[in-house]
């Protein structure tokens, strides 16, 4: 063991002392709101969600809201204190924060009190087999299936709320997490902007923000991670399986692609040989406004399928290692290939055939019962239902 490894260990060894020193000794307080997207990754997704509704209720003069960050501090309205995450500060607010709300795991030696409440919103409904329910597993940090089940078991059992964006996700969320807590069945507070920004002004201002040709149409490119891929614990390489020259000479001139990435990528690529055409976006941009601003979605397994079928927009499906995916790394948990809600192409050239000649639209019907099973809930409304629950605990509607 070399001596910054060593030295790392004494570190999280005395964090872990001290967190729970803080968790023994300190007071809670109960207009304390402790909130992380992606890890600190972003600010983004149902939490961001959440937090504006927060803002918008004024809320944010009731309750005190932290906000934890990994690299650098986000640009965030209202009053928030940021807070980089992992260091003191953070263990001291984890302690002493009567709401938790959270869209990933929180570290292993977090022990949540008995007085607070966690809000766990989760980040999409499955199509890849989670948890629980997993036959192995090849993400790095991770030693055995046993030890990763054990300890997704022993975190979920913190959950006090858990979001469901339809009710397939709660029997899967209910099995695969072990969870006993309580359901809270609205849709997903970040697709409440898909309602209230669905229109002409809002998708306009959104183009301009972003740099978007307004004459061209918006190809959104938003591949998942592959468990096998990883660059370090909890990062992983970007998949550079579609030929975006193809891609280019086919759609460069009527089209841009924007590209983004998974919170858990990480991505060096040199984008600019492709000139205006490729537009690539961290995670300081919110997804949902990249499905409003383009015209058809390009995905694989991940779950934004489900968000974005709430637009009724052309989706392609480029799954190039579909039976490694399916066979080895994680697993269906449905009929994926006879359900999805577009064509499925497993190499480039099929994928230009497919969207060329708009092959979409010979899954209308499929689309069709695609929404109806997954999206009975998103109607615009789901931040303020789940703070109705979690903060007011069901007696006073927020805002009313």
């Amino acid at each position: 063991m070399n001596i910054k490894m060593f030295l790392r260990k004494i570190l999280k060894a005395s964090c872990i002392a001290l967190y729970r020193v803080m968790n023994a000794v300190l007071p809670v307080k109960k207009n304390r709101i402790v909130i992380a997207s992606s890890l600190g990754k972003s600010y983004s997704g149902n939490p961001k969600a959440l937090y504006e509704t927060i803002i918008s209720q004024d809320l944010d003069k009731i309750y005190e809201c932290i906000w934890f960050y990994e690299k650098k501090r986000f640009e965030i309205p209202g009053n928030s204190i940021q807070v980089k995450y992992g260091r003191l500060r953070y263990l001291y607010y984890m302690a002493t924060a009567a709401f938790w709300i959270f869209d990933a795991r929180c570290p292993a030696f977090i022990k949540k009190r008995k007085n607070v409440s966690y809000l766990q919103t989760w980040h999409g409904t499955p199509l890849k087999k989670l948890a629980l329910d997993m036959d192995n597993v090849y993400m790095a940090g991770e030693t055995s299936i046993e030890e990763y089940k054990d300890n997704f078991r022993k975190n979920a059992s913190m959950w006090d709320y858990l979001i469901s964006q339809n009710p397939f996700s709660s029997s899967v969320f209910r099995r695969a997490f072990c969870y006993k807590g309580k359901m809270l069945e609205t849709g997903y507070p970040r697709n409440d902007a898909l309602f209230k920004k669905n229109n002409d002004k809002d998708i306009a201002a959104l183009k301009k923000e972003f740099n978007i040709p307004k004459d061209k149409k918006v190809i959104l490119y938003a591949p998942t991670w592959r468990d096998d891929e990883a660059s370090g614990i909890g990062k992983y390489h970007f998949s550079r399986a579609l030929d975006m020259k193809k891609m280019y000479e086919t759609f460069g001139k009527d089209a841009v692609m924007i590209i983004k990435y998974h919170y858990l990528v990480e991505d060096d690529t040199d984008w600019s040989v492709y000139g205006n055409f490729i537009h690539v976006f961290d995670q300081s941009i919110d997804i949902s406004y990249l499905y409003l601003v383009s015209d058809i979605l390009i995905t694989d397994y991940s779950s934004v399928m489900f968000d974005y079928s709430l637009l009724k927009r052309p989706m392609y499906f480029y799954c190039y290692d579909i039976k490694k995916y399916k066979n080895v790394l994680r697993g269906f948990y449905f009929d994926f290939e006879n359900m999805s809600p577009g064509p499925i192409s497993v190499t480039t050239d099929e994928l230009i055939r497919d969207i060329t000649e708009e092959r979409h639209e010979k899954y209308a019907e499929r689309y069709e019962k695609f929404i109806e099973a997954y999206n009975p809930w998103d109607t615009g409304e789901a931040s303020k239902k789940v703070l109705y629950e979690f903060l007011c605990g069901g007696k006073d509607m927020v805002g009313a």
